[in-house]
């Protein structure tokens, strides 16, 4: 059952979804509709579960769920996903990858990297222990307050001299 995400307890589980780059105005209204008919259907078992999503940015999809009377099944996480590669072949984009880094620099200007290859942005000096990263261990919707996290304060620490 969709609910509005500010009407989800702070202890309802969130799954954070990146692209590449932000969204337009058309596929903002493509990812709402998408996501708003999901909501109203996903079940666990058979069973509605209240459930909601929000853009971030303009480029990140968070999709919540109370778990409080009803757990997600595996099954349940696999028909958000499905949802979410279908939004990625309309979209021609990429958000189900985990393999992203997303940093915010600046005026708010935001740069997804591989992870692969994030160690040299850190050597080179583009990325500094007090750049914003999103934080990758946000997990239910109280984590959302930090979701943007320092440089130094994430994984990434290991490559800042000490």
């Amino acid at each position: 059952m969709y609910v509005s995400f500010d009407s989800l307890a702070a202890h309802s589980r969130i799954w954070v979804y990146q692209s590449e780059r932000a969204f337009s105005s058309k596929e903002i209204e493509l990812i709402d509709s998408t996501l708003q008919r999901f909501c109203e259907g996903w079940n666990t078992h058979g069973n509605l579960m209240p459930t909601s999503f929000q853009l971030l940015e303009g480029q990140f999809i968070v999709l919540g769920v109370d778990e409080s009377s009803l757990g997600a099944s595996g099954c349940s996480i696999d028909s958000s996903v499905r949802t979410l590669r279908e939004l990625e072949k309309q979209l021609e984009i990429n958000l189900t990858d985990q393999g992203k880094v997303s940093f915010k620099k600046g005026k708010g200007q935001i740069s997804v990297y591989p992870a692969l290859g994030i160690k040299s942005k850190v050597l080179s000096g583009e990325i500094d222990k007090d750049t914003l990263v999103l934080n990758p261990l946000v997990k239910i919707k109280k984590d959302l307050e930090k979701v943007w996290i320092s440089a130094n304060e994430s994984w990434l620490n290991k490559y800042f001299p000490n």
